[in-house]
Protein backbone atom coordinates (compact mmCIF):
# COMPACT_ATOMS: atom_id res chain seq x y z
CA UNK A 1 0.00 0.00 0.00
CA UNK A 2 2.94 2.36 0.44
CA UNK A 3 3.89 2.38 -2.81
CA UNK A 4 1.03 3.79 -4.28
CA UNK A 5 2.27 7.35 -2.43
CA UNK A 6 5.90 7.79 -3.34
CA UNK A 7 7.68 10.93 -1.45
CA UNK A 8 5.86 13.87 -3.81
CA UNK A 9 2.84 12.07 -3.52
CA UNK A 10 2.75 12.02 -0.07
CA UNK A 11 3.79 15.91 0.33
CA UNK A 12 1.08 16.60 -1.99
CA UNK A 13 -1.21 14.67 -0.44
CA UNK A 14 -0.13 16.28 3.34
CA UNK A 15 -0.11 19.51 1.54
CA UNK A 16 -4.02 19.20 -0.01
CA UNK A 17 -5.09 17.52 3.60
CA UNK A 18 -3.70 20.51 5.51
CA UNK A 19 -5.39 22.52 3.49
CA UNK A 20 -8.58 21.26 3.47
CA UNK A 21 -8.10 21.16 7.11
CA UNK A 22 -7.71 25.65 7.39
CA UNK A 23 -10.94 25.67 5.03
CA UNK A 24 -12.70 23.72 7.28
CA UNK A 25 -11.36 25.92 10.61
CA UNK A 26 -11.98 29.10 7.72
CA UNK A 27 -16.06 27.59 7.25
CA UNK A 28 -16.25 27.15 11.64
CA UNK A 29 -15.28 30.51 11.69
CA UNK A 30 -17.62 31.97 9.22
CA UNK A 31 -20.71 29.83 10.63
CA UNK A 32 -20.03 31.36 14.05
CA UNK A 33 -20.00 34.85 12.60
CA UNK A 34 -23.27 34.21 10.63
CA UNK A 35 -25.08 32.82 13.83
CA UNK A 36 -23.81 36.20 15.78
CA UNK A 37 -25.28 38.31 13.27
CA UNK A 38 -28.59 36.40 13.18
CA UNK A 39 -28.43 36.92 16.29
CA UNK A 40 -27.78 40.32 16.44
CA UNK A 41 -30.47 40.39 14.30
CA UNK A 42 -33.47 38.22 16.32
CA UNK A 43 -32.05 40.73 19.35
CA UNK A 44 -32.97 43.72 17.25
CA UNK A 45 -36.77 42.14 16.83
CA UNK A 46 -36.08 40.20 13.27
CA UNK A 47 -37.48 37.26 12.25
CA UNK A 48 -34.69 35.22 11.30
CA UNK A 49 -36.46 32.96 9.41
CA UNK A 50 -37.35 35.72 7.20
CA UNK A 51 -34.51 37.17 6.62
CA UNK A 52 -32.48 33.49 5.65
CA UNK A 53 -35.34 33.46 3.11
CA UNK A 54 -34.61 37.19 1.72
CA UNK A 55 -30.67 36.12 1.48
CA UNK A 56 -32.05 32.73 -0.55
CA UNK A 57 -33.65 34.53 -2.73
CA UNK A 58 -30.77 37.47 -3.23
CA UNK A 59 -28.32 34.82 -3.96
CA UNK A 60 -30.56 32.59 -6.35
CA UNK A 61 -31.05 33.30 -10.54
CA UNK A 62 -33.38 35.52 -11.55
CA UNK A 63 -35.13 33.73 -14.09
CA UNK A 64 -35.17 30.38 -11.81
CA UNK A 65 -36.64 32.29 -8.95
CA UNK A 66 -39.75 34.07 -11.34
CA UNK A 67 -40.22 30.57 -12.51
CA UNK A 68 -40.48 29.44 -8.78
CA UNK A 69 -42.96 32.28 -8.30
CA UNK A 70 -45.10 31.72 -11.45
CA UNK A 71 -45.70 27.57 -10.01
CA UNK A 72 -46.07 28.44 -6.67
CA UNK A 73 -49.00 31.04 -7.96
CA UNK A 74 -49.87 27.94 -9.99
CA UNK A 75 -50.42 25.68 -7.17
CA UNK A 76 -51.57 27.98 -4.57
CA UNK A 77 -54.37 28.82 -6.93
CA UNK A 78 -55.53 25.27 -7.69
CA UNK A 79 -55.45 24.04 -3.99
CA UNK A 80 -57.04 26.86 -3.04
CA UNK A 81 -59.89 26.62 -5.64
CA UNK A 82 -58.96 29.75 -7.44
CA UNK A 83 -58.08 28.04 -10.72
CA UNK A 84 -60.75 25.89 -10.99
CA UNK A 85 -63.80 26.64 -8.89
CA UNK A 86 -66.23 23.81 -7.47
Amino acid sequence: MTDIINSNGATQLKSVVERIERLEEDRKAVAADLKEVYAEAKGNGYDVKTIRAVVKRRAADARKLQEQEALFDIYWGAVNGELFPE
